[in-house]
């Protein structure tokens, strides 16, 4: 556990991963988190880091250091996946992960036996679900990271139609070009706690450049297509729910949620007035004349957005709550459950990039990708931020401007909108 004379470093880190748009609450649970997973002083080196992707050299700059120790201590940490590494133009950059999707799942998702992952687990479990903040802070903004993918065995003929491809959990996993399968992150914490269900624990999905980084660091194993879409089926006979991430192209990963240990769902129900998860395009529909009122959808509805009120009566759907995975229309043997499309727009943000400068802008932090306090960031991490602003709506350009309080940036806003 976090001792009090440490402390300090780890209130720094957290002021460090706060900087991030999706960040982590301070509290006592998150000091004693951190404590397992970071020497106190790897905890301040942590803190000094960039928040766009680094070089080595850049690391030994922050910290004083030669290039050569800077790397040793970076590998390190890569080798304890706190710290992601990938190659981008030939040249090796790192990146500190927030802890969700971060470092609390591959602390977990990891195999060897460095950690007490009991007591890691209890933690986790504590932090997010005794402590509200947390999970506020999370969902807070109108964007999230992740979405809801339709349960394809409960599409018709018509519904097929309606589909998009970024919207098939089959289609992305073919695309993939690289695929990867790993422990469930919630429910391996489930059963260190004593309370997994039986559904598969290796099942959380990692596509593309994600999953290059985690097979080579040993957290997941590499699978053909072939085998992804096995596990997809596999997911389907439990009524797991696909979580994607909230993104068009280059889909990072697929978890496939149950009802009882994914914090996602949990938090669907719990705070269910934040939209923690972005719903597909359908909702359910009950037929009356069809439905015996068994109860069976409100049994498997993993949000609680089918409510029935009096047994032998046909069910509602809250369409506030919903976020329209289309299970239920597959467990109903009666068919009476039909999935139609929702009358608004659901807008995926295209790319990665993208969708952090959006969350970036809602929860005000925007500024924190451009500059920090650990120096002035790359010219290339300006361009591809300013070149996603410049792709916003006005509304959010707006959110921007104000956020930068930059003239140059308003100059460029201003012409962008007059060309």
């Amino acid at each position: 556990m976090a001792h009090r004379t440490a402390r300090a470093s780890y209130e720094q880190l957290t002021r460090r991963l706060n900087k991030f748009p999706v960040g982590a609450a301070p509290s006592e649970l998150f000091y004693d988190i951190l404590a397992m997973l970071f020497t106190e002083r790897e905890a301040r080196l942590v803190a000094q880091l960039p928040i766009a992707p680094f070089k080595a050299a850049d690391a030994a700059r922050a910290w004083g250091t030669g290039a050569a120790e800077a790397e040793r201590e970076l590998e390190v940490l890569v080798g304890r996946s706190l710290l992601i590494d990938t190659c981008f133009d030939g040249v090796r950059r790192y990146f500190l992960p927030p802890p969700m999707a971060g470092f609390f799942e591959f602390s977990l998702m990891r195999s060897d036996g460095h950690l007490d992952k009991q007591a890691l687990a209890e933690l986790f479990h504590r932090y997010m679900n005794a402590e509200d903040e947390f999970v506020r802070e999370l969902y807070e903004g109108e964007t999230q990271l992740g979405r809801a993918l339709v349960h394809e065995p409960a599409l018709t003929i018509d519904d097929e139609l309606h589909v998009l491809d970024y919207e098939r959990a089959s289609t992305i996993i073919g695309d993939a070009h690289h695929l990867a399968v790993g422990l469930c992150y919630c429910r391996h914490k489930m059963e260190h706690v004593g309370k997994a269900c039986d559904a598969p624990l290796e099942l959380c999905l990692s596509l593309n450049d994600a999953a290059e980084t985690l097979i080579r660091q040993g957290i997941v194993r590499a699978i053909e297509p072939a085998e992804g879409l096995d596990l997809l089926a596999e997911a389907y006979e439990h009524d797991l729910v696909q979580f994607a991430e909230n993104v068009r192209r280059g889909v990072n990963f697929i978890c496939n949620c149950c009802r009882c240990c994914c914090e996602t769902m949990i938090a669907a129900r719990r705070f269910a007035v934040l939209r923690p998860v972005h719903t597909t395009r359908f909702m359910p529909v009950v037929t009356e004349q069809t439905c015996n009122g068994c109860g069976l959808c409100t049994e498997r509805c993993p949000v609680e957005a089918i409510r029935q009120e009096l047994p032998g009566v046909a069910p509602t759907v809250d369409r506030t709550v919903c976020i329209g995975c289309g299970v239920c229309s597959r467990a109903c043997r009666r068919r009476a459950i039909v999935l139609a499309v929702r009358p608004e727009r659901i807008i995926t943000p295209l790319d990665s990039a993208h969708r952090t400068v959006v969350m970036a802008i809602e929860r005000g932090k925007l500024q924190n990708l451009i500059f920090s306090e650990q120096g002035l960031a790359s010219h290339r991490a300006l361009a591809a931020v300013l070149g996603v602003v410049l792709r916003l709506p006005p509304v959010k350009q707006v959110m921007a401007s104000e956020q930068i309080k930059s003239r140059y940036l308003e100059g460029l806003l201003a012409r962008h909108r007059y060309w």
